[in-house]
């Protein structure tokens, strides 16, 4: 049986080696069409985004009038994410802190917006759980969970840390939020680099305001 926690570690030691050697595709100027789309039409409000990296959709909200919380687990994207906020003059409004997603338990919500774009598509076993408990107890009412995710067939087995993302199966992605969420949007899609794609979702909940009263 595998372990979360072995694997949650095994990836964060990964990951701090790809951002201690610059192997960062995902490094771009802005965030994601879809995260753009969401902040064309929600209102700005508090937002948390979960494995921010150097902080690109914390920073992109942040400038248009969001106050965000930015989460990685490697500290290396945590120095470089607050010292971007300086940089594009957001900081006043961008809080970046080091911690596992699954751990969030020192945050207080309630927010109108969380995004997940290839952050609990790493995560394994009781920690998918506990990641889905703490975004259920920090999304606000009617507040909007976007989610990018890679996707694996039910019978795949999914690769070792630092091969690339876990992914998740769609069935089981779908029941894990199933309870307390309304679905709004799930498309298909396909990431990755040239000549390694694989299949992906960009997925939209909106917590349930009668489960959260």
């Amino acid at each position: 049986m595998e372990d979360p926690t072995v694997i949650r570690d095994t990836t964060r030691e990964h990951m701090a080696q790809r951002y201690a050697e610059g192997d960062l595709p995902w490094d771009a100027a802005l965030p994601p069409p879809e995260v753009e789309a969401l902040a064309a039409r929600l209102a700005p409000g508090r937002a948390l985004d979960v494995g921010c990296g150097y902080g690109r959709s914390t920073i992109y909200l942040a400038e248009r009038g969001w106050r965000v919380d930015g989460v990685d687990f490697v500290a290396d994207a945590v120095a470089e994410a607050r010292r971007r906020a300086d940089l594009a003059g957001v900081v006043e409004r961008v809080t970046v802190h080091q911690a596992a997603v699954p751990d969030l338990d020192f945050l207080t919500g309630p927010y109108d917006l969380i995004l997940d774009i290839g952050c609990g598509h790493g995560l394994a076993g009781r920690h998918l759980d506990d990641y889905r408990d703490q975004v259920r107890r920090l999304l606000a009412p009617g507040g909007t969970f976007g989610v990018f995710t890679r996707l694996r067939a039910a019978d795949a087995v999914p690769p070792e840390p630092g091969e690339g993302p876990r992914g998740q199966v769609e069935a089981e992605l779908r029941a894990r939020f199933a309870d307390g969420f309304a679905l709004q949007a799930f498309e298909h899609g396909e990431s990755g680099p040239e000549g390694k794609r694989w299949p992906s979702a960009w997925v939209v909940w909106v917590a349930d305001e009668a489960a959260k009263r």
